[in-house]
């Protein structure tokens, strides 16, 4: 018994050697903090990144207090927007004039695609069409960092051509046409547009709007233009309609002033008479077009029926 008795710890020392031993509970994982996602956001797309881009431009000290004060009748965020510009365009200016769209355009599309203002040659050394050109190329050489990259193109206004045929995305042009209708140039500046666009490109107008039904004849020194009369000139050479917004509508505009659209603000043509009137209307009720020129060969006839 006594042997027994002496082997019975050396038993129970051995299977207390091979028994397996109980895992530890495992750590519980860190949860994420309640103010993070448990996972990463997606990358914003190149066209949210581009929106962004905008408002950041927009927001930009190099625009005056006043022409940022005019974004309330032009609305460029949501124009630009609707006429569809996206990262890499090339993007056609035609007569920035004072410059209004081009401070916006050239920044964003600066890094972005290409910006390109057309201006009309001037006939004469001291006329506006000098003076404009002259300030516009003042002033993307004096903030590269802004506009180092925009390009200025000079066109012939009764031959004009905006680039080389089919290298542009985009061609813009905001209150003008009623100027090339006065003038009879009108419609060699349309095929001017359609011969400078990419097929599938985008052709965007904004201009003042005339009165529904009225006479073309009698609005000649107005600055208004009946919408229909735009529309028939894109068509003829060769567009398509794509949509109309009223993004720069204004109903406050009677559209009968002594000194045409130019009674309104930002000229207050008439000076001081009825001036708080006429800033009370604000800018005038403006039509916005979206045309795109067709994919695939097609040929287009002159009002004479003649081939372009």
């Amino acid at each position: 018994m006594k042997k027994i008795a002496c082997l019975l710890p050396l038993a129970f020392a051995l299977a207390a050697c091979g028994a397996p031993e109980t895992p530890a509970p495992a750590a519980a994982p860190d949860k994420a903090p309640v103010d993070q996602p448990a996972s990463p956001p997606p990358p914003q797309s190149a066209q949210a990144m581009f929106s962004a881009k905008l408002d950041q431009v927009l927001a930009g000290d190099w625009r005056s207090p006043a022409n940022k004060a005019r974004d309330a009748y032009r609305h460029p965020k949501q124009t630009l927007e609707f006429f569809g510009l996206k990262p890499g365009d090339t993007v056609v200016e035609i007569t920035p004039g004072g410059g209004w769209y081009a401070e916006i355009l050239a920044p964003l599309m600066k890094g972005s695609g290409t910006y390109v203002a057309a201006v009309a040659k001037p006939t004469r050394p001291d006329g506006e069409a000098a003076s404009d050109k002259a300030k516009l190329e003042q002033r993307f050489a004096g903030d590269a960092e802004r506009f180092g990259e925009a390009k200025v193109v000079e066109f012939d206004g009764s031959a004009p051509v905006f680039g080389p045929a089919g290298s542009a995305d985009v061609v813009l042009t905001f209150r003008n046409v009623h100027n090339w209708v006065a003038g009879d140039t009108a419609a060699a500046k349309f095929k001017a547009f359609f011969d400078v666009l990419k097929p599938g490109g985008t052709l965007g107008v904004v201009d003042h709007r005339a009165a529904a039904g009225a006479d073309p004849e009698k609005l000649k020194d107005s600055g208004y233009l009946p919408q229909d009369l735009v529309v028939k000139l894109a068509t003829d050479a060769g567009f398509e309609l794509v949509d109309k917004s009223e993004i720069n509508a204004n109903p406050k505009d009677t559209k009968d002033y002594p000194k045409g659209v130019w009674t309104l603000p930002p000229t207050l043509a008439l000076g001081d008479q009825d001036r708080q009137k006429y800033l009370d209307i604000g800018e005038s009720d403006r039509m916005t077009l979206k045309f795109r020129k067709p994919q695939g060969d097609r040929i287009f006839q002159n009002a004479d029926g003649q081939p372009h």
